[in-house]
């Protein structure tokens, strides 16, 4: 592994997690960049040993005083799996072909084929642990993600530093360029479409599809692009059971990109990071809410507010910790997101996240709340929530608006009736529902104005001119029109 520096070769063998924790932070603080290669394979190792290798016994999790198991990691296994790489992608390409500096679109779709080319023939979309180059080297598979990585290692490898991973919430693609303005799709999604590699992703965005955020992606620096591996790394050993230390060792690397500033633009591991707190809160690190508040905040200054996850991430997190009526609300933002986008088939991840909540959580915590009688606080009696029940439905609704695939069944259609039914009549007609022209301020003529106000007060109704806006009321919901 020549040109690794002493300091990396004297942390192996690798034993415990703080050792792979300043492995981290030496390669985030160097002079030279981090090596992807390098950092892809090591953390693959750790998780295969932690996941994969590891035999279940009737007590597979460690107890309160039990000493949790990490694995040893020797350098010559990293090295010999990092050697096979590099030799592997520089003999696949001459670069004299090419011109040096920047990259071309010709380059990146030869580094896609190459990585391509070396997979065995079948998709994994939603297997564990295929998103290092570990799983590359060791058994010739891939995920969607570890394909778009493995293609800007090799590009890092061969000295075309402009190349860099661009991540939606689904989805990942490549940019390049002098100033980082081409962009390429190096990798599947859903299904494959291996025909699109090389192609730029401005049809997604036409089109606007949630796979591509209407053109607001996470585009990574390297340092962002570690960031991405780590919050990759799965824990689970099988479909009930997660590695404890798997997981902490990916809490505390996290830890360590969150102090030197690398998630600041990366909503989905903030996010990812705060469901880790959850778990295992430490009392020197930020509190979940914390970092969820910082994943929205994110996403509103550096992406237009184009991220759905940031909103569903936290309205899960409080639907968990039973503030349900905050949760109702940061849901009816993530319908708010979405309604931006056109539904298509290749949306299937965030649609399941949407019939989750529209089927299962919304209607638990309101029967929840309706089986409370005594509670004058209930959710269904207080007439924000039934604004934010209308605003999430409105979301959906407006998502399949212009799409050619429909979002919404007969399903959809009985649990919204069930959820409005929780809501009292007097608790209903407190909402004060205005139509995006009255938002818009657009001024109504004299006589529709005059014919309202008759009409308001034959039914002992306030004129809109008479309408305060410190009445509860007031509480906001478009109405579809």
């Amino acid at each position: 592994m020549a040109g690794f520096p002493e300091s990396v070769r004297q942390c192996f063998p690798v034993e415990d997690v703080q050792s792979v924790v300043k492995i981290l932070r030496a390669q985030l603080t160097n002079d030279v960049q981090p090596d992807l290669a390098f950092l892809s394979v090591l953390f693959g190792v750790i998780e295969n040993a932690l996941t994969c290798n590891r035999s279940l016994g009737p007590q597979s999790q460690p107890t309160a005083g039990v000493q949790r198991i990490f694995p040893v990691i020797e350098y010559g296994t990293v090295e010999a799996l990092y050697i096979k790489f590099v030799t592997q992608i520089k003999g696949s390409v001459d670069t004299s072909e090419y011109k040096s500096g920047h990259a071309t679109r010709d380059f990146v779709k030869k580094m896609s084929d190459v990585i391509w080319s070396s997979l065995s023939r079948s998709y994994y979309k939603d297997k564990a642990h295929l998103q290092s180059l570990y799983s590359l080297l060791t058994g010739n598979k891939l995920d969607c993600f570890g394909v778009a990585l493995g293609v800007v290692a090799a590009c890092q490898v061969l000295g075309y530093n402009d190349v860099h991973l661009a991540l939606s919430e689904d989805h990942a693609w490549v940019v390049f360029g002098e100033n980082g303005s081409e962009t390429a799709e190096v990798t599947w999604h859903g299904k494959g479409n291996e025909d699109k590699r090389g192609q730029p992703i401005n049809l997604g965005v036409t089109e606007k599809s949630w796979l591509y955020l209407n053109g607001h992606p996470v585009v990574c620096t390297r340092q962002m692009e570690v960031a991405a591996m780590v919050s990759a790394i799965n824990p689970s050993i099988n479909t009930t059971t997660d590695s404890i230390e798997l997981g902490c060792l990916q809490q505390e690397l996290l830890m360590v990109l969150y102090d030197l500033g690398h998630l600041k633009k990366y909503p989905m591991a903030l996010g990812n990071l705060a469901d880790l707190e959850e778990i295992d809160h430490e009392s020197h690190h930020p509190t979940p809410s914390e970092l969820f508040k910082q994943a929205i905040h994110a996403a509103k200054m550096f992406y237009n507010n184009q991220h759905v996850y940031p909103y569903t991430y936290f309205g899960g997190h409080l639907y968990r910790k039973k503030s349900y009526k905050a949760a109702l609300e940061m849901w009816a933002e993530a319908a708010s997101v979405i309604s931006r986008y056109n539904y298509s088939r290749e949306d299937e991840e965030i649609y399941k996240e949407f019939l989750e909540i529209a089927h299962e959580l919304i209607p638990n915590m309101l029967k929840a709340a309706s089986l409370s009688k005594t509670n004058e606080h209930s959710i269904v009696c207080d007439p924000h929530c039934f604004a934010y029940v209308l605003q999430f439905y409105d979301g959906i609704c407006q998502w399949e608006e212009g799409s050619s695939t429909p979002v919404l069944h007969i399903g959809w259609a009985k649990h919204f009736i069930a959820c409005i039914a929780k809501f009292s009549p007097s608790i209903r007609e407190l909402l004060d529902i205005k139509t995006d022209e009255d938002e818009n301020g657009e001024e109504k003529d004299e006589e529709t104005l005059k014919t309202e106000e008759k009409e308001n007060k034959a039914n002992g109704q306030k004129s809109e001119s008479e309408t305060t806006n410190g009445e509860i009321g007031r509480a906001s919901c478009r109405e579809r029109v």
